[in-house]
């Protein structure tokens, strides 16, 4: 083969190597675009997975979030509880609906704000100062009326 090349005269051999240069640029860049968009769908494949997995770790976080109060270990009863949502779960009332339906004077024991997690979800900003704030006793109960 080489023998071909060394009988084609300079003009020729020079020709000849543009020409695959050329070729080999384009079946490079051919390459390298096939190459890049397989990366693309992998990646946009990945994240796709992961957001299905967050969102499915959402849904389960809420669907606890509203059937935590029917679970046996909740800290109070059902029916002693009110859904808030933001910034804290429930607040519960506890010992009022039970104290008020044996016909006795109604009283509280205790009131409790309720934050519900499932798995490794830690508290938020907002939520850890809500948290300290009921530690310390900055709780307190306001009567306000609108004439």
């Amino acid at each position: 083969m080489f023998d071909f090349i060394n009988a084609l005269s300079k003009t020729q051999q020079i020709l000849i190597f543009f020409a695959s240069s050329i070729l080999f640029f384009f079946l490079g860049k051919i390459i390298g675009s096939l190459l890049e968009k397989a990366k693309i769908t992998k990646k946009i494949q990945t994240e796709r997975n992961d957001a299905v997995k967050r969102s499915r770790a959402v849904i389960g976080g809420q669907v606890t979030e509203q059937l935590a109060p029917l679970f046996p270990d909740f800290p109070a009863r059902y029916d002693e509880v009110k859904f808030i949502g933001k910034p804290v779960d429930f607040i519960a009332f506890k010992g009022l609906e039970e104290s008020c339906d044996n016909g006795e004077k109604c009283h509280v024991d205790e009131v409790l704000f309720i934050e519900v997690k499932t798995g490794n979800s830690a508290l938020s900003t907002r939520e850890r100062a809500i948290k300290q704030a009921v530690d310390e006793g900055r709780v307190r109960y306001v009567l306000w009326r609108k004439d």
